[in-house]
């Protein structure tokens, strides 16, 4: 088995040696521009275009006139917000989102809100990181004309009741955006049966190359408009200007139509391993604890939480293991996880987080060289904690007066 080990498929993929091979061509031989319209190079880049186009909207159940290319999930999140918002002004200014979406949809949120350009309502969740429904419905007013919730959450695998919430919308007569970057290629994903207007997804996350993604725009019953934030020579349907990245965009059609084959049964495999990986360390670890939901979960996401352990620790210990921990450095302050606080998980642990991303190139042999490290080195901390020292001998830390320096 080689060292070091990737277990952080969430932040992003190894490319699956048959998407580069799919993309070769179009980097030298056929280096044609998708838009140039009056020779043989530009047609040919064109059909390979459109050929990636109709792969991803099979994967998706859409209509391949309806996937708009990006540069990846952040943009598309950026243009659905943006562009709903500055299209449907006259209707109204109100978005509905979840306090555990991505930064790159409570972002641009936020910074629509602070230009004075809408008003918003961040919806809290349950214990498990889940929305629920009732919560979209009672927080829809007269100005409202965007709903953003996400598929699957991408710290703790939760997946949130999407069908249930397109209906909503689809009653209320109110566009409904999902940010679907964690899920779609893993699970089943259907825009039409989900009552999906707009749907932000990337490459980089499903085995494809980085730095392009799509926005999923539906094109009718209702027809979807957006304002374009490039301009340019009007490519993407007006939507989204700018030279295609054509040797990308054929890497993500090939991942597209990999994942829609193998989906199925890579998702039973990967649910295996992940519940191999979680028994193995909560069974000889006490005080562990699951973040996300148990079962409404991606096959491949594991968020534990280790009291009496700093996560950040626990990742020096583990340099051979690429994991990711619920606490991140922002500046001088580490800030634990918003999306566990929103659990309402306590800050201690949140900082004791750790986030296991499971992929296709995963193996058992490295599941259970994981398990083993990470009781070692949990053992170890843990032994050098006063806290947990303290908590083993019955006192309440709660209840401790701590001195003040």
């Amino acid at each position: 088995m080689k060292l070091p080990i990737f277990l952080d498929n969430h932040s992003t993929t190894p490319m699956d040696p048959r998407v580069l091979e799919a993309m070769l061509p179009y980097f030298v031989e056929k280096f044609g521009n998708a838009a140039s319209r009056n020779h043989a190079f530009g047609w040919e880049a064109e059909e390979a275009v459109e050929t990636a186009r109709k792969q991803i909207a099979k994967l998706i159940h859409a209509d391949s006139k309806e996937i708009v290319f990006t540069s990846g999930a952040t943009e598309s999140d950026n243009l659905a917000l943006k562009g709903v918002i500055e299209m449907y002004h006259e209707k109204g200014n109100h978005i509905i989102t979840s306090a555990t979406e991505h930064r790159a949809v409570l972002d641009t949120a936020k910074a629509l809100e602070t230009k004075g350009k809408a008003t918003v309502t961040y919806l809290s969740v349950d214990k498990h990181g889940m929305v629920n429904p009732e919560d979209v419905r009672k927080a829809i007013t007269d100005k409202t004309v965007l709903i953003s919730i996400m598929l699957a959450n991408n710290e703790i695998g939760t997946i949130n009741p999407v069908k249930e919430i397109g209906k909503i919308a689809k009653e209320k007569g109110i566009l409904f955006h999902c940010d679907a970057t964690q899920g779609v290629g893993k699970i089943p994903v259907n825009v039409q049966e989900m009552g999906i207007d707009l749907m932000s997804f990337t490459g980089h996350k499903m085995y494809g190359p980085k730095g392009v993604g799509a926005l999923y725009v539906r094109k009718k019953a209702p027809r979807v408009r957006i304002a374009s934030q490039m301009d340019g020579g009007g490519h993407e349907r007006g939507m989204r200007s700018g030279t295609l990245v054509v040797p990308l965009i054929v890497g993500f059609g090939k991942a597209c139509e990999l994942c829609e084959q193998e989906m199925e049964a890579e998702g039973r495999k990967l649910a295996a391993m992940r519940d191999r990986l979680q028994t193995g360390i909560m069974k000889a670890l006490e005080e562990t604890y699951l973040n996300g939901h148990p079962t409404q979960r991606l096959p491949h996401n594991l968020n534990i939480s280790f009291a009496y352990v700093e996560g950040e620790s626990l990742l020096m210990g583990l340099k051979e293991i690429a994991l990711s921990s619920g606490s991140a450095c922002t500046s001088a302050t580490l800030e634990p996880s918003y999306v566990l606080r929103a659990l309402g998980v306590g800050s201690d642990l949140a900082h004791s987080s750790i986030r296991f991303g499971l992929g296709r190139f995963n193996t058992n042999e490295q599941v259970d060289y994981t398990i083993k490290r990470m009781i070692e080195i949990v053992t170890k901390l843990r032994e050098m904690s006063p806290l947990y020292e303290m908590a083993k001998e019955g006192i309440d830390l709660k209840s401790v007066q701590w001195a003040a320096h």
